[in-house]
């Protein structure tokens, strides 16, 4: 059954864009935000000696994504007014599957599919300037680059409308989502 939640709203792009600072910013303001989960799940996966990293068993870490953006996405009801910002979303997941060679499963395809997101995606486009590596975050610049471009494909092959978050401050970047999802709403 497919179900658009068209009060959901993904913030999307590379690694190391903004996208984490531009979630917190707005749930500063009070509005209801659903954090990546990436990172939660590396600590939980090195805390416990687990394999289901990114750099260790990828389909693991890839089903583990799923997982978690799945749980997301159901924790939302499509009849609550008030906008959801996603930080990151189960597209995501696909496209991760996707740059690693990862088959996708006709399950993954269908949450893909059903599971749907507001028709608009917001992506911050690769920003150099403020890229940096860390123990989690360990893309080259370049994956950076090809990440988001994929991501890019990805949402547009299922369907959605891209709008790209401009370079500016946190500030500027609140302004322009809220301004679009209201010229939207």
């Amino acid at each position: 059954m497919i179900l658009r939640k068209n009060n959901c709203y993904v913030i999307t792009g590379g690694p190391g864009v903004g996208k984490t600072t531009l979630v917190n910013e707005l749930a500063k303001n009070d509005y209801k935000v659903l954090h990546e989960n990436a990172r939660e799940i590396i600590k939980k996966e090195l805390d416990n000696n687990g394999d289901g990293l990114p750099w260790k068993n990828k389909e693991r870490y890839t089903n583990l994504m799923l997982d978690a953006a799945v749980i997301s996405y159901s924790s939302v009801s499509q009849h609550d007014p008030q906008p959801y910002f996603f930080d990151r979303g189960i597209l995501d997941t696909i496209c991760y599957a996707n740059m690693i060679g990862l088959e996708i499963s006709a399950e993954m395809n269908s949450i893909g599919k059903n599971s749907l997101y507001n028709k608009k995606i917001f992506i911050l486009p690769p920003w150099e300037e403020i890229y940096h590596p860390d123990s989690e975050r360990k893309q080259t610049w370049e994956e950076a680059v090809q990440t988001f471009t994929i991501m890019k494909e990805t949402y547009l092959n299922y369907g959605y409308e891209i709008i790209e978050v401009p370079k500016d401050t946190v500030e500027n970047r609140v302004i322009f989502l809220l301004n679009t999802i209201n010229s939207i709403r």
